[in-house]
């Protein structure tokens, strides 16, 4: 299936554009939980059977100068096992002064799946930029099918991070273990050297902006020492970290 979707921002907060298709809906949250942050929230919502083989989704984002944005996830994602393979692409085009926080939930790699992520990132002037994501490789007791990710973040001055990823059904690949977390950091200043725990780092991107990486077990600790890389940011204090992540702290 080929799905289409826009989102487009304006500083006020209203939604100018929105257009979505399945297997992917976008949802605007509303009402006074929405009130509790200036930033507008949609909601990623995608089919309970995707992504499919021949899936083919794509997503533009437009957040205007001065508009600030939170793109979450309500689920999981569960690549499935087929032939064909499916890809998933979002662009975000992030104004001057504005910001994009896009937190989707995990992706499952199963069996025999074949899925593609494309991540491409324009930002203005001092705009600011959170994007995560979490691969597990494979259902519990289950190898993993392949998966190829590329990310691409361009400021101003050119690119801040290029970047490709590859997992496969070799259980080395990532050291015995079965998730892979990473999150880029676009948001003031930058933590002057790399630090790092025993599965967990952060580390300063040449050009701007930072690069949190975590490994782990499962899903939930992987994205536990996540949030602790992402702690170690000095643009983050705990209070925003803590509204940005609750599930996590």
């Amino acid at each position: 299936m080929r799905s289409r979707a826009r989102l487009v921002v304006s500083a006020d907060g209203v939604v100018r554009e929105l257009r979505s298709q399945a297997p992917l809906t976008l949802l605007p949250r509303r009402g006074t939980a929405a009130g509790r942050d200036p930033a507008l929230t949609v909601h990623l919502v995608g089919s309970a059977a995707t992504p499919l083989s021949g899936d083919d989704v794509e997503l533009d984002v437009v957040v205007e100068p001065g508009a600030h944005l939170v793109l979450t996830g309500v689920a999981a994602a569960v690549a499935l096992a087929a032939p064909g393979g499916s890809r998933f692409a979002v662009r975000l085009e992030i104004g001057d002064g504005a910001s994009v926080r896009y937190l989707p939930e995990p992706t499952v790699v199963t069996r025999r799946a074949d899925h593609v992520t494309v991540l491409d990132a324009v930002l203005g002037a001092g705009a600011r930029l959170r994007a995560r994501e979490v691969l597990v490789a494979g259902r519990s007791g289950e190898r993993a099918g392949r998966y190829r990710g590329s990310t691409r973040v361009d400021g101003p001055a050119g690119p801040l991070l290029v970047q490709t990823q590859d997992l496969d059904p070799s259980p080395a690949h990532l050291a015995g273990r079965r998730v892979l977390a990473t999150e880029v950091l676009v948001w003031g200043a930058d933590p002057a050297e790399a630090v790092a725990g025993e599965w967990w780092s952060l580390t300063p991107l040449a050009r701007g902006g930072s690069l949190a990486t975590a490994v782990g077990p499962d899903a939930v600790t992987t994205q536990r020492d996540l949030a602790t890389a992402v702690a170690a940011h000095p643009g983050w204090s705990s209070e925003v970290l803590a509204a940005a992540v609750p599930a996590l702290q």
